[in-house]
């Protein structure tokens, strides 16, 4: 009986880390695509009118959720771009010259090929500065189902230290179903 007790009680401690981290935490998706992940404690979906109010220029995300404030976002989307696996590294290249033409600011934290779930991504990871704060992203992109497969984790600057933790978390949480 008392090695039971003394078993459950260590379970209970090695296991608690992993259910309380992932006890709040909602899982978000792409309807239809197979694309899913794990969103950040408190995490809640932007609606239409969120979303065209935080990205004005260009073409908006058809997804994304963020904290109560949406200080920090992650935009997910699938863009009718048709890149095969094979040209990913030419499509790196054209997105970094872009970027460092028309984002304001820009410092590269990291931009490469990773591989996750089985499948290549394109990483960028940057900051810079908007209008109203200091950004920083970390973009995944990957050919999905004919298809360009983008998730954007966007935070202000000042707020990324306290969530990057549990953002790095998410981003490992992604997952495609039946590529």
């Amino acid at each position: 009986m008392r090695a039971a007790r003394l078993l459950f009680s260590t379970l209970a401690l090695l296991l608690a880390p992993l259910l309380a981290s992932n006890a709040w935490s909602a899982s978000f998706s792409i309807p239809g695509a197979g694309v899913s992940f794990e969103a950040p404690d408190a995490f809640t979906e932007l609606t239409a009118d969120e979303i065209r109010q935080k990205w004005i220029s260009g073409a908006p995300p058809k997804f994304a959720v963020g904290n109560e404030r949406r200080t920090t976002t992650i935009a997910y989307d699938l863009k009718p771009h048709k890149v095969q696996a094979s040209q990913l590294g030419e499509v790196k290249t054209f997105f970094e010259k872009t970027f460092e033409r028309i984002i304001p600011g820009l410092a590269w934290q990291r931009r490469e090929m990773i591989e996750h779930g089985g499948q290549t991504w394109v990483l960028f990871e940057m900051t810079s500065n908007a209008i109203d704060t200091d950004i920083h992203n970390l973009m995944l992109f990957t050919p999905y189902r004919e298809q360009l497969l983008i998730f954007n984790f966007n935070s202000t600057r000042q707020e990324f230290p306290a969530l990057e933790a549990a953002l790095r978390r998410s981003l490992q949480t992604i997952r495609l179903e039946g590529r």
